[in-house]
């Protein structure tokens, strides 16, 4: 029992009896991801993978962090928090397949303005469901308690990935030429990115509960549709034709984000009407009254990734891709031209 006037670190406003609690709900999740290279479970110090290299003459470890952004706003509104954690794996584990690399583990951060064990438990639940789907491991994170940062009902979230490439597999689009054929991969929806012009465009607080019958949902059912992950069709593709390059399209849409992935000299000229685009972006076009062309440098258009291969590997690449339950598509051919990425 405290004495009176005494200051306590709870008084504070940090609660380390539901930190001990939140990590107990985690580890039940995490438990569902863990891989033959796992060593030890949540809890430690420092979170231990076993490398396993063989059959790698150069073996190369590939990382990539991110965040899931504004999108964490659209949670707090819809009190939602399960599928917020598959996005943050996504757009990590989605970034370094683009080089080849298959992902081993994930670590995530979750800074929080009052640990709330089951929000939390919800949270890595999707980040287990997320890193099942990656094909990697949950082997650590942090929950960090910022009374007086952040308020109580709301938190930041994000997520650190390490994979594993050989470095002759290694993918960089230095091997493009004339003639190699991009190929979309359809994306779930709008992913983690945009959502700061969403939150201008909608009020969100008012028009989540929105029914569309363009989406047959409403809105923010939609919007909060997690960020598709293509780890394991990108690493099947490879085993079935040669992939030339990778682009994950996240913020600065198709036209930031496949122009990464290209050499100089080459580009690629997409005709609008060959891409299939999801209603949901017809609806923030009309309702923000922006700009068609405009919205490809912003968002991904229904575009999660591009594919690049040789012409005569186009139709197993989509065999392929099927597979995996991933609608694709030719996006364009590339050819020489100083612009990488037009849309006409």
């Amino acid at each position: 029992m405290e004495a009176n006037g005494s200051e306590t670190y709870k008084s504070a406003g940090v609660d380390v009896t539901a930190g001990y609690k939140a990590v107990e709900l985690m580890k039940v999740h995490a438990a569902k991801t863990y891989t033959p290279g796992v060593i030890r479970g949540l809890g430690g110090f420092g979170s231990l993978f076993k490398l396993d290299i063989s059959g790698k003459s150069e073996p190369v470890l590939v990382s990539g962090t991110d965040g899931v952004g504004t999108k964490l706003k659209l949670a707090f509104i819809m009190d939602r928090h399960n599928t917020v954690g598959i996005d943050c794996v996504a757009m990590c584990a989605n970034d370094i397949v683009c080089v080849g690399a298959a992902p081993l583990y994930f670590i995530d951060y979750i800074a929080c303005g009052k640990n709330d064990p089951e929000k939390i438990a919800g949270i890595v639940e999707g980040i287990s469901a997320g890193c099942i789907s990656a094909g990697c491991a949950l082997i650590g994170g942090e929950t960090a308690e910022h009374p007086g940062m952040m308020p109580e009902n709301e938190y930041d979230l994000a997520g650190f990935c390490t994979g594993i490439a050989d470095k002759k597999d290694i993918i960089d689009g230095s091997a493009h030429k004339p003639g190699d054929v991009l190929i979309a991969l359809a994306s779930s929806g709008v992913h983690s990115n945009g959502f700061s012009l969403i939150r201008k465009i909608f009020d969100l607080d008012k028009t989540c509960d929105k029914y569309y019958s363009e989406l047959n949902a409403a809105l923010g059912e939609e919007l909060l549709t997690p960020t598709k992950i293509y780890v394991k069709a990108i690493l099947g593709l490879m085993e079935k034709v040669r992939v030339l390059s990778v682009s994950h399209i996240t913020g600065g849409g198709l036209y930031e984000n496949i122009p990464r992935s290209l050499p100089d000299g080459l580009g690629v000229v997409i005709k609008e009407e060959t891409i299939s685009v999801p209603p949901i972006f017809d609806i923030i076009i009309k309702e923000g009254g922006l700009d068609r062309k405009e919205m490809y440098g912003v968002f991904n258009m229904g575009v999660g990734m591009a594919v690049g291969v040789r012409a005569q590997d186009v139709d197993a690449t989509l065999e392929c891709l099927q597979k995996f339950e991933i609608d694709a598509y030719v996006l364009g051919i590339l050819e020489a031209r100083n612009i990488k990425c037009e849309v006409v």
